[in-house]
């Protein structure tokens, strides 16, 4: 049995290696795009502030470490896939074949149409590649202008914060990290950033960029030029599906997946970024671009490639936890909220603390959190349990700090409930 594994990120490597504790005995190939060995896009800030050489990115920093489990990688893109024949085309103009494929491709940094988005020292910061020339294109007091405050931005932001560039961030949403963070919320995380020396432009695009003489000129919608000595676009992402035009694949925001990772093509599995599984909270199948859902992908796809599709689940909390120059900020499954639901919050601006529950019902469905990380895995303990609250809901409505004694009183009871039954 050869299983082929098209992607070298978490998704990919935690798969590769669940096979093989299921399956002594089967080929396993990894396709790694990049030409490096497999590694984690969260470790490029650390690579960014010198805290790490570019090793120390790899997802296994054991020399041999995938030769020891009999994982072979090949270093080429995959350019088509023929699911009939069973036969990946790289671009080398090479092809693999296969019985189980795992397609875990992950997604690419985009770029906005606007003019000059193509000049040289505009770049993108997703890749190794992209980190070692920030690196070489930086330095202390170097002006950079940072396109976009999402997720990935603030990532970046935290690297560059760190290595003493004069930076600024424009952010065409109204708040900051928007699709983790409420008014309030975005509103704390711009205020500590601009503490910390970073100018931030909420409710700003760009609208061109131009080179005067080596410098970078950047037109905004409000009127205002920034000068820049690099950009850096993080205004977004999309899932590597083209080389799967007429594979008979089904696609929507990337490869739809069932709840065992199969796609609507028999032995060909999805897993990751580019996967579209189902959010456990939603209940709608999803990209969830997060590493944590990338490794239980990689996971649930290996075991039912071995197993023949009798492993599936129901799903994936959506989470984000993310360090802004030292702030932490968290979100978990619906932290927007429920229609007919109901909302607590605790807020002290002053400290930089926020906390935001979201209830239906007793059951506490959403949540999210801003410099109280005290609460990170209880918040996700009781949204994937689903555990019903009692009296403690009303308690919390009032008072949301004590969501801990909440979380430790549901636990107890469920205890109770077992030892009765």
């Amino acid at each position: 049995m050869h299983h082929l594994i098209v992607g070298a990120g978490p998704a990919a490597v935690t798969a590769a290696e669940h096979l093989r504790k299921l399956d002594p005995s089967c080929d396993i190939t990894l396709l790694a795009a990049e030409g490096v060995p497999p590694y984690s896009r969260m470790a490029l800030p650390y690579f960014l502030v010198g805290d790490i050489q570019p090793e120390g990115c790899y997802l296994r920093k054991r020399q041999g470490h995938f030769d020891s489990l009999g994982i072979k990688i090949v270093y080429d893109r995959a350019s088509s896939l023929d699911t009939a024949g069973k036969t990946v085309t790289l671009l080398s103009g090479d092809s693999l074949s296969y019985d189980k494929l795992l397609i875990a491709t992950g997604s690419t940094a985009t770029r906005p149409p606007i003019e000059g988005i193509d000049l040289d020292k505009v770049y993108n910061c997703w890749s190794l590649a992209d980190a070692h020339r920030i690196i070489e294109n930086t330095r202390e007091g170097s002006r950079v202008v940072l396109m976009g405050a999402g997720f990935i931005g603030c990532i970046i932001l935290e690297a560059l914060a760190n290595r003493k560039v004069d930076l600024t961030v424009v952010e065409m949403e109204e708040r900051m990290v928007s699709r983790m963070t409420n008014a309030p919320m975005g509103d704390m995380i711009k205020a500590w950033c601009e503490s910390k020396g970073i100018r931030v432009l909420t409710s700003t695009t760009v609208t061109s960029l131009a080179d005067h003489d080596g410098t970078i000129k950047v037109s905004t919608a409000g009127g205002e030029a920034l000068e820049a000595d690099v950009v850096i676009c993080a205004t977004g992402v999309r899932a590597n599906t083209h080389w799967l035009d007429g594979s008979g694949v089904t696609l929507d925001a990337g490869i739809v997946v069932d709840d065992c990772m199969a796609t609507t093509v028999a032995d060909v599995y999805a897993a990751g970024d580019v996967a579209q599984g189902r959010d456990m909270s939603t209940g709608d199948y999803e990209v969830q671009a997060i590493q944590p859902t990338a490794v239980e992908h990689g996971k649930l796809a290996a075991t039912n490639m071995v197993n023949g599709n009798r492993t599936p689940k129901s799903g994936t909390i959506n989470m984000n936890v993310l360090d802004t120059v030292g702030l932490i900020s968290t979100s978990f499954g619906l932290w927007m909220g429920v229609d007919g639901g109901e909302t607590a919050e605790f807020s002290r601006p002053d400290r930089y603390e926020y906390l935001n529950l979201q209830f239906k019902g007793d059951v506490l469905v959403g949540a999210s959190s801003l410099g109280m990380t005290q609460h990170v895995g209880v918040l996700r303990g009781l949204i994937q349990t689903g555990a019903h609250l009692g009296e403690w809901k009303d308690v919390l409505l009032e008072e949301p700090n004590r969501i801990s004694e909440a979380y430790l009183a549901s636990a107890q009871s469920q205890h109770a409930s077992l030892v009765a039954a």
